[in-house]
Formats: structure tokens, sequence, C-alpha cells
């Protein structure tokens, strides 16, 4: 089986580009699925309320396989902490205890989503049409979740060997099943029954089904020096405790960004329809630059990993600076694009131009679009912290950002009226709507960069024990 290590090449923008280029165009493919779904949806599925509802599940699509970070994080980590070691062995022991573990997250988030799916929907403050569109989404997707953990889990030992192509692969026949299906059933295309709604559904739920079985067939045979074997499936307690010592935290830190986004949605779905539809394509068109940052994220952790699995912390240091030099000019340059254009491409997926809907997500994108250095920072060093196993750090920065400044500045910016009592202290809301809400997202990128460099200059990440 073909190694994938970064620690033998002196070029570190070679390996750079080795790792993330995969990982950029698996996530471009990814980004592309999703706006075809809001495109289908603005054509053949009008109104707000489909709006609202994409909106929601583009969070909880996102939700569900973040679900695995716990694990995945864990895994990549210490494969990469391996594989720099040149120790096989126990990375594919990594490898397959991950997998064991994945397992049985699967089995209870599966019976947790069937008997939370509408109480869930509810707590989001959706209501009427666009509430039953998002019930009807998840009880299909729902049946996917076993094959999207082996999609997760699968794909984040690979990363840590330092295989970012086979997850590319995989992904690429996973988009292409994806839209063909969707695409047929929500326009009944030929002979295809036209289903609409569910058939964006059951597009999401096949394509993410077929990427997980690619994977788990790719790791039973090997690959990247990696191979799973479902006897090496049973959970040993030393070894699940050591995946679990570094990805609980980072599993948390992602959990707490993901719930703390959930929150900050029922703020923006509380102000009715017509917000939470700008709100949910804003999110789309803006992941042009945060889906990217997400393929250098990968790249930096592994980079850092592997280095520091060598014993090499200051390769390890160089090659994150590598990685922020040119991840973060991609993600500045895909901000400029969403300032300039981002309104023209809301008309395209809405197919109504200079409607209410695509004029507030244009004004939401340019002021995002400003913090785009900033984002750069927290994608790239948060995942450098978290491949050097710094997850506890991670958390922590994760939690001052979104619980001690967007939240609170949402509430504040976007609400009217009395919204809290602090002594005898009125706390009033300044009422200004969706746009407050992401005025208060601006601010909170900028506290959690902030934070981020100065743990990453002062240096004690690169000691984390793995």
């Amino acid at each position: 089986m073909k190694s994938y290590s970064v620690v033998e090449s002196p070029n570190y923008l070679r390996s750079l580009l080795r790792l993330a280029l995969p990982a950029l165009a698996e996530e471009s493919l990814l980004l592309f699925v999703s706006w075809t779904d809001w495109w289908l949806a603005g054509r053949y599925l009008a109104g707000d309320a489909t709006k609202a509802a994409m909106g929601l599940m583009s969070y909880l699509m996102w939700l569900i396989p973040c679900a695995f970070a716990f694990i995945s994080i864990g895994a990549l980590a210490l494969v990469a902490r391996f594989v720099g070691a040149r120790d096989w062995e126990q990375a594919r022991r990594v490898a397959n205890q991950a997998v064991g573990l994945g397992l049985i997250t699967a089995l209870a988030m599966t019976l947790a989503m069937l008997w939370l799916s509408r109480p869930l929907v509810e707590w989001m403050q959706l209501r009427g049409e666009a509430a039953r569109l998002a019930g009807d989404y998840l009880l299909i997707i729902v049946w996917a979740v076993p094959l999207i953990m082996f999609e997760q889990v699968g794909a984040a030992s690979l990363r840590g060997a330092g295989d970012t192509v086979t997850g590319f692969v995989a992904k690429s026949i996973v988009v292409v099943v994806n839209l063909l299906v969707s695409i047929v059933l929500v326009t009944g295309w030929g002979p295809f029954p036209q289903l609409g709604w569910s058939g964006l559904a059951l597009g999401t739920a096949i394509g993410h089904g077929l990427g997980g079985l690619i994977i788990l067939g790719v790791l039973l045979r090997g690959r990247a020096g990696l191979k799973l074997s479902p006897s090496a499936w049973r959970i040993r307690w030393r070894d699940s405790r050591r995946i679990l010592s570094i990805g609980v935290p980072g599993g948390l830190d992602i959990m707490t960004l993901l719930g703390s986004q959930l929150i900050f949605l029922s703020l923006v779905n509380s102000l009715g329809v017509a917000a939470a539809a700008a709100h949910g394509l804003a999110i789309q068109i803006e992941a042009c630059a945060y889906l990217p940052g997400g393929a250098f994220q990968i790249a930096a952790a592994t980079m850092a990993g592997q280095f520091l699995g060598a014993g090499a912390p200051p390769r390890a240091t160089r090659a994150v600076m590598w990685t922020l030099l040119v991840g973060g000019t991609v993600i500045c340059l895909a901000g400029g694009v969403i300032y300039i254009g981002g309104e023209s491409v809301a008309e395209f997926f809405s197919g109504q131009q200079s409607d209410e809907t695509t004029r507030q997500a244009g004004a939401l994108l340019r002021i995002v679009a400003w913090a785009m250095p900033a984002l750069s920072v927290v994608m790239i060093f948060g995942g450098a912290l978290r491949g050097a196993g710094d997850t506890r750090l991670s958390l922590l920065v994760t939690i001052a950002g979104l619980f001690a400044v967007r939240l609170p500045l949402a509430a504040w910016f976007c609400l009217e009226g009395e919204i809290a009592r602090v002594g005898g202290l009125q706390i009033v809301g300044l009422g200004w709507g969706v746009t407050g809400a992401w005025y208060a997202m601006f601010a909170d990128l900028h506290v959690r960069a902030i934070l981020l460099l100065v743990r990453f200059a002062q240096g004690g990440w690169r000691k984390s024990a793995h």
C-alpha cells in the first residue's frame, strides 16, 4: 500500500497543494450539489417556505456528518502522528477502533433522529409549510446516517495518512449520482416520477450512502497504509480512550459551533419566513469562501500532526504558515467575489430578480465579505491545533467566541423590545433584524481569530500529547 507521508518532502508548498487541492475539489463538488439543490428549489419549488426549509436543512446536513467529529478528529490526529513516526500498525489500529466507535454512534444517532425529527424542527421555530417540509426531509435522510459515518470517519483516517485523493474520487462519484437523482426526481424527467421536495432528500440520501460504501470498500481492500478489518472493530478501551481523549474536546468544539449556529438560526427564524429565506440563501453563497477554507484546514491538520509525530515542531510551524498564506489568499479572493456578485448569484438561485429576499441576501454577503481574513485564521489555525491534538484550547476559543460574543450580540442587534434584565438594568434590542445577526457573526469571527493567533504564537500547541 502506497505511503502518503509529507515528512519526507522538503517542499512545503508541494506537500500543501497535494493535500489541499483534492480536498478543495471535493469541497467544491459538495458546494455545487448544494447550489444545484437551491436552484432546483427556486425554479421548481417556489416560495419562501421552501427556501426557509432549505436553510434549516443546510445546517442539519452540516450537523449530521459533524456528529461524528469526536471520532474523526481523534482518528485524523492519531493516524497523522503515527504515520509521521512510521508506526503503521498503530495507525491501522486507530482506524479500526474509530470505525467501531462510529458504528455505535451511528446507531444511537439514527434512533434519536427518528424520535426527535419533528420536535427539532419545532424548536428551530419553523412553522407551517416550512416545518412540514423540513420534517419530511429529515425522515428520508435518517436512513443514510450509518453510511455517512463511514464517509466521515474513513475519510478522516485517510486524510491523517496524507491521502486526500481517495475522498475526492469518491465524492466525485457521489456528486454525479446526487445531481442526477435529485434532478430527475424533482422535475419528473422521462419515466421517473415527479417527487418534488422529496426528490431532493432522496438524491442527498442516495449520494451520501454511496459515498460511505465507496470509502468502506477502499479501506477494506487497503489504502495509504491503512486497512479495515471487521474483526478489529470490537471496542478496546485503551485504544478508544486515546481517540476520545483528543476527539471529545475536538468534537465538542464542532458540536458547540453547530449548537450555537442552530440557536443563532432560531433567532433568525423568529424574525419570520422572509428573514429565514434571505439568511439561508446568503449562507449557501457564503459557502464559496467557507468550504475552500475547509480544504486548507484539512491540510493544516495533516501537516501539523505528521511533522509533530516525526519530532519536527519547527517544520510543523512553517507548514501551517504556508497553509495560511495560500489558503488565506484563496478565501479572501472568494470574499471579493461574493462582495461584488453575491446578489446576482442570489437572483440566479431564487429565480426572481430584485425581490426582497435576493436584495437582503446580497446585503448580508457584503457584511461577511469583510470578515474573510479572520475566517482564514479561524479555520486554518483551528485545523492545525486539532491536528496537533490541542483540542481543549480550540474548544475554549469556540465557546468564548460563540457564547460570549455571537449569540448575545445577535439577540441584542436583531430583536426588538426588552430581551433581558441584568440587575435593575433593562436591555432593549436594537431591532436591526437579520442584518444585526450578521454583524454579530462578523464580531465573533474576529474575536476567535485573535485568540487563535495568540495561541499559535505562544507555541503550546506544539507540545500537545497524543
